[in-house]
């Protein structure tokens, strides 16, 4: 179970793209090795006809949580790449409010753009 709450914890902690990205791919690890003891324990229990171990559900739910929250930013890395890139270093260089606000509206105007009715308009 703390493996898995570790695993969506840590998505909350990435800063900066490229050290996000090391971080979701630790969290994919750490989810699935949730979901994996998870299971075991359960197995074990069972075959041993044991009460069921508190956290073994609960490590189960939050490592697949985990694993699918970490898959799906992974995904949308690979897809938005160079948009997350260009916003990230605009942001950095960014110093008001409405630099900041720009950055938002071109990464938004960029993807609109490139992938057309696929994207949130906004």
């Amino acid at each position: 179970m703390a493996l898995g709450l570790l695993s969506l914890l840590a998505l909350f902690l990435a800063s900066g793209l490229r050290h996000a990205v090391y971080v979701v791919i630790a969290t994919l690890v750490i989810g699935g090795l949730a979901a994996w003891l998870g299971g075991t324990a359960m197995s074990r229990a069972r075959k041993g006809r044991t009460r069921r171990p508190g956290g073994a559900v609960a490590g189960i739910v939050l490592g697949l949580l985990g694993l699918a929250f970490s898959g799906l930013t992974l995904i949308v890395f690979a897809l938005f790449w160079n948009q997350l890139s260009t916003y990230w270093n605009c942001t950095s260089a960014a110093n008001t409010v409405i630099a900041q606000q720009s950055c938002q509206h071109q990464l938004s105007r960029t993807i609109s753009n490139d992938f057309g009715p696929f994207s949130a308009k906004g």
